[in-house]
């Protein structure tokens, strides 16, 4: 069977399209992921790999079980934790490759269709066919507007490889702020055990005293519930311990024996000094990836606005381009006649000028536009906020470290002394006790605060979550101490 000379034409001229269309910048399995291991590195400090085979799964795993054979757990090494381990991560990744499948498909669009039809097939008295037709067909629209859904296929491409960045920053911070509110919940159960101590001890002495008639029984009675309602909020304090430990737990991805793990009993002490970020403001302009996107999404949305301007004319068009070799027998031998023909298929939307999808083309670039607009102005705010945070919590911490506790231990001291003096009473050292440890709880409590203000300024500059403003700004009491883990 021989193919018309035409037909080979049409097949050689679509032979390049097809071989420029496989060789794709989009057909890697990772493709975009460096740049988003790249952005995310520089906000994290941290490592993150995408597992798309049973290999890069076992080298993950190895790489967690190492970092999970140490004692304790610092930040650091919970963080790149959750970056090797993080299912909800990977889920993430998924969807820049959804994006890679899409561009990648955007290029093969305009490929063009090719047939090959018999007809006559067995008919008595023919070799083996009556009509070969070849067809080749190109959508016009397509090709017309090629160059522009490229470019916005690439633009969402960005925009997937920003936000994989963003998942990623988030989760570090996400992570971050669990480690310190976990050690800071037990660093406050600690304390709280000492002042349950201190009750039990008056309790008990004022059950002795009461007994031998020397306390009326309201004394005894005040002594006895600040004991149990202490103890109440011991238990409450551990138990938000254990709970917030299994939330460090589900952000780092572990289960099984890999939950065995121990956190410090203390948080770190504060920095001697602050670090400057005078210029927070204008690097989180520059480098807000979460602004990046909402660019991006203005960029595209007018990409897709010219689009529908190019073609609201006609909707479908394809050209279609055919070739037909016809063969008939004569009384001397079998001859064969070529037809070429060629046709213009389209249809023409008679009742549908474009003036509509026009005005939703401007109604989206507006939404965009003062979305992005709106978003610039949140991003300055939360930058000024979040240092604003980050230097007064510093102060409140400070002042309890050096003002404070110093006058607790000081009036705790003179009460020993003038105890040992028989001067005060041991209701009063007990009571002064007591009130040492619900100072120290606050400090605890702000430098839990400040640790977390220190941890939001990464999300802040680079985009991702910063937690709530409450979390971020609120001093908690004794009766509010933060979950953690042990």
């Amino acid at each position: 069977m021989m193919i018309s000379r035409g037909m080979k034409l049409i097949a050689v001229m679509a032979l390049p399209i097809v071989v420029t269309g496989c060789t794709t910048a989009y057909s890697a399995k990772d493709a975009g992921f460096l740049n988003v291991s790249l952005k995310s590195g520089q906000a994290t400090g941290k490592q993150t790999v995408w597992i798309q085979n049973q290999q890069q799964a076992t080298e993950a795993r190895a790489r967690v079980k190492a970092l999970m054979a140490r004692k304790t757990i610092d930040a650091e090494t919970a963080v790149q934790v959750a970056l090797l381990n993080n299912r909800g991560l990977q889920a993430a990744y998924a969807d820049l490759g959804d994006s890679t499948a899409d561009a990648w498909q955007t290029q093969l669009s305009v490929f063009p269709t090719f047939s090959v039809g018999l007809s006559g097939i067995g008919t008595p008295g023919l070799e083996a066919y009556r009509v070969l037709e070849g067809a080749i067909a190109a959508n016009i629209l397509a090709l017309a507007t090629y160059d522009r859904n490229i470019r916005l296929a690439e633009t969402r491409f960005r925009q997937a490889q920003l936000n994989a960045a963003i998942a990623t920053i988030s989760l570090a911070a996400e992570t971050r702020r669990a480690w310190i509110e976990a050690v800071a919940a037990w660093e406050n159960v600690a304390y709280l055990n000492q002042a349950k101590a201190a009750a039990d001890a008056a309790s008990e002495l004022a059950k002795k005293i009461g007994e031998a008639g020397s306390l009326p029984k309201a004394g005894q009675a005040r002594e006895h519930v600040f004991y149990a309602e202490l103890t109440g909020e011991t238990a409450k304090a551990r138990l938000a311990a254990k709970l917030a430990k299994e939330e460090l737990v589900r952000l780092m991805g572990l289960s099984g024996s890999d939950i065995e793990f121990q956190i410090p009993n203390r948080l770190p002490s504060l920095p001697k000094a602050l670090v400057k970020r005078d210029d927070i403001e204008a690097e989180a302009i520059h480098k807000r990836m979460d602004l990046q996107v909402a660019r991006l999404e203005l960029q595209a949305t007018a990409q897709a606005y010219k689009l529908e301007d190019a073609t609201r004319i006609v909707t479908d068009i394809e050209l279609v381009g055919t070739v037909e070799k016809e063969r008939e027998r004569e009384e001397d031998g079998i001859v064969s006649e070529i037809s070429r023909t060629a046709g213009l298929e389209f249809t023409i939307p008679i009742f549908d000028s474009g003036q509509a999808r026009l005005r939703k083309g401007e109604l989206a670039y507006m939404r965009a536009a003062n979305q992005l607009a709106e978003l610039a102005v949140d991003v300055r705010s939360q930058a000024r906020s979040a240092y604003l945070s980050y230097r007064s919590n510093y102060d409140i911490a400070r002042h309890y470290r050096n003002n404070v506790l110093p006058l607790r231990n000081a009036i705790e001291e003179q009460s020993l002394l003038t105890y040992n003096g028989m001067i005060t009473s041991t209701f009063e050292l007990i009571s002064d006790t007591r009130e040492k440890i619900d100072s120290t709880i606050l400090a605890v409590n702000a430098k839990r605060d400040f640790w977390l203000a220190d941890a939001n300024l990464a999300p802040v500059v680079y985009g991702g979550s910063t937690g709530s403003a409450a979390a971020e700004t609120e001093v908690a009491t004794s009766e509010e101490a933060p979950a953690g883990g042990h």
